[in-house]
């Protein structure tokens, strides 16, 4: 199953500081904490990934909509989905991820 989460609740949501967020099932370096930004939908958002091919993005048709799942792409792991309103002066996109789906390594 999916792990989700309620907004407003992830450990991830608030964090500042500076390092890499990584899957946390496999460990794929997956979000710069330079690209975290508030978007005030509940979820830690990111306006990239940390590296090209990091994340593979997917169709997700379930629930009624059309959305875009995000996913590690090294195992698969359903990370959270990808939305086209995240800063315009940046990507235009919103990488709105789960917290209970990353891990965090603090820049040393």
């Amino acid at each position: 199953g999916k792990a989700t989460e309620a907004p407003f609740t992830g450990k991830f949501l608030n964090n500042k500081d500076s390092g890499m967020y990584t899957c946390a099932n496999c460990g794929n370096e997956l979000f710069s904490s330079d690209t975290k930004f508030d978007s005030g939908s509940g979820w830690p958002s990111f306006f990239d990934v940390a590296q090209s091919g990091a994340v593979k993005l997917v169709d997700d048709d379930s629930h009624g909509m059309n959305r875009v799942e995000a996913v590690c792409a090294n195992c698969g792991g359903h990370l959270g989905h990808v939305f086209d309103d995240g800063p315009q002066d940046k990507t235009g996109k919103r990488y709105c991820i789960n917290s209970v789906c990353l891990d965090f390594k603090p820049k040393s």
